[in-house]
């Protein structure tokens, strides 16, 4: 049994006493997203978490580029770079706009580049 004004220590990632405390579960089952959210969440940053695909999102920070401008920016090959991009695509990540024959990219909105700002914030803080 725990006294009131005892102090318990939690080694590792498990505390030595066992206490569910209702309200605070009670408030996270409240506030706790749907499914199809968390599912859409979860593949929108393993798609951002790939280092290629990060690349990509960072040169477009600048403003649009073609296929063959990320490609020589990267040093990658065309199809290897439109592969990504249908992936970045896929999740409203980056859009297409055409131009006669060239299809140019860019970031589909503010959005994207705030969860990389928060990325970066987050990592400077170490």
């Amino acid at each position: 049994m725990v006294k009131k004004n005892t102090l318990t220590t939690c080694t590792e990632e498990v505390c030595d006493v066992r206490v569910v405390h209702l309200e605070r579960v009670a408030r996270a089952r409240a506030e706790a997203i749907g499914e199809a959210d968390l599912e859409r969440l979860a593949l929108t940053y393993k798609i951002m978490g790939d280092p290629t695909r990060l690349r990509i999102i960072l040169a477009l920070r600048g403003g649009e580029m073609c296929v063959c401008d990320i490609a020589a920016y990267l040093g990658l090959s065309e199809s290897a770079v439109s592969h990504q991009l249908r992936r970045l695509r896929e999740l409203s990540l980056v859009s297409p706009r055409r131009d006669g024959q060239i299809l140019y990219y860019s970031l589909d909105d503010a959005h994207v580049m705030d969860l990389v700002r928060v990325g970066l914030d987050h990592i400077g803080e170490s």
